[in-house]
């Protein structure tokens, strides 16, 4: 049920008054809805919202994302309360990596370092050696000696792009997100015949093709940048869509198109299910109530908190 404007106003003012009085922060992915991300204390990428999940001295984080987000939070985080406005919030990329499945497999492959990406669940952060998000993946693979063979998990299509940005050859777990495979090429050439002077930018989740043309490839953060920082004045963007409402602010000026998904839908472009299932009115009932909570268990948080500092180190 879409909110009045009343009553999305009273609700923001509401999570204002209890952030205060809790002494919660509110992490949100640029990925979510524009009245959560308008109240967010930080709004940022995976790993910008690590890096703050690090930092942040509240005693309560509310994380307005997807379930291996607030794991990551609470892994950082193992004394405070960390909270999801919705546990059903999870992941298709993370899905796709079950891990007694990648347990197997790493057991086959005993000397290769494993690197994961961010978007998988703790329990694979257990068996890694290192973590990378989009925006420090091939800072972290050049980062292993060249003598050593590696394992990437989960995204195959990410780490099709690192091996040719890096020419180290990887075994790939075939995992995807299913928001960055939606996106349809005929559909993109032909937006792309409409606005010839745009730019065409993409996320590197995104399948080769849409890769291939492409004038730019990068995270979440790299993508908000190159927009603020070019030249240029349109924009089709590759990426979930949540992303424009944050890239928008920062070029008010400039024209900003979606990429078309495969199937038609009502923004005909391409939208993480998992990260709209947190609303404004979930997120104001999470922090009154103080539910639901991440629990992890203290070993498995132990475990994967080495991976994750690694790559907190070398970022």
């Amino acid at each position: 049920m879409e909110l009045t404007t009343d009553r999305k106003l009273n609700l923001q003012e509401q999570v204002k008054k209890l952030k205060k009085e809790k002494n919660a922060v509110i992490l949100a992915h640029y990925y979510q809805e524009p009245e959560i991300q308008e109240i967010a204390d930080f709004i940022g990428d995976s790993l910008e919202l690590a890096r703050k999940a690090a930092e942040t001295e509240a005693e309560i984080i509310v994380f307005a994302g997807v379930h291996f987000m607030a794991e990551t939070a609470k892994i950082l985080n193992p004394s405070k309360r960390v909270l999801l406005p919705d546990l059903k919030a999870g992941c298709s990329l993370a899905d796709s990596c079950p891990p007694e499945a990648f347990r197997k497999l790493k057991e086959q492959y005993p000397d290769h370092v494993v690197v994961t990406y961010i978007n998988c669940s703790a329990e694979i952060k257990t068996l890694s050696d290192i973590v990378c998000t989009s925006s420090n993946a091939e800072k972290i693979i050049n980062s292993i000696s060249k003598d050593k063979e590696i394992i990437f998990a989960p995204d195959k299509n990410l780490g099709s792009y690192l091996m040719k940005k890096t020419g180290r050859k990887m075994l790939l777990w075939d995992g995807a997100c299913l928001v960055h495979e939606a996106f349809s090429l005929d559909k993109l050439l032909e937006l792309y015949k409409e606005h010839p002077s745009a730019m065409i930018i993409a996320h590197p989740e995104s399948e080769e093709h849409i890769l291939k043309v492409a004038n730019y490839i990068g995270s979440t953060s790299g993508m908000l940048n190159f927009v603020r920082n070019s030249e240029h004045d349109k924009f089709i963007v590759a990426t979930e869509a949540g992303i424009l409402h944050q890239m928008q602010k920062d070029v008010p000026n400039k024209t900003l198109i979606p990429a078309p998904a495969k199937e038609d839908n009502t923004c005909a472009c391409s939208e993480c299910a998992f990260m709209k299932m947190n609303t404004l009115q979930k997120l104001y009932n999470c922090l009154k109530n103080e539910d639901p909570e991440i629990l992890l268990e203290e070993a498995l948080m132990e475990k994967a908190h080495l991976p994750i500092k690694r790559m907190l180190e070398l970022s």
